[in-house]
């Protein structure tokens, strides 16, 4: 187990739905009607119809979000460009800083301004 911070919104909304459908014994958030595990293939059942309800449908048409995994990606991905320290955010994913680094080294935001300003302002 590893702790990883999230945004206040998500915590409201995973406690909206453990006061309305409690854990399962083992503290699992979610689970099928009879307690079991969920299989992959549920996850991108419920994908294929959640992009609908909640994109455009240019957006649909698009790979945003089209699979479960890109979710991840997208929350490491935040993390690292809102300015988390590399090997914070590689323990949070359950990465090594070398394999964190290989996998979204091509998602740091290339804003070369803000990263120097932030430079500039911690070396005084």
């Amino acid at each position: 187990m590893r702790r990883v911070p999230v945004p206040p919104e998500l915590v409201t909304l995973l406690r909206k739905h453990i006061d309305r459908y409690g854990t399962a014994p083992d503290g699992r958030l979610f689970r099928t009607c009879r307690g079991g595990i969920y299989q992959p293939s549920t996850l991108w059942q419920v994908l294929r119809k959640a992009r609908p309800a909640a994109f455009t449908p240019a957006q649909v048409n698009s790979p945003l979000a089209s699979r479960p995994y890109d979710f991840r990606h997208a929350g490491v991905s935040w993390r690292i460009n809102a300015g988390a320290p590399g090997p914070q955010v590689a323990e949070w994913a359950g990465h090594s800083v070398e394999m964190l680094y290989r996998i979204y080294a091509h998602c740091i935001d290339g804003d070369d301004e803000r990263w120097h300003k932030q430079m500039e302002d911690f070396l005084g």
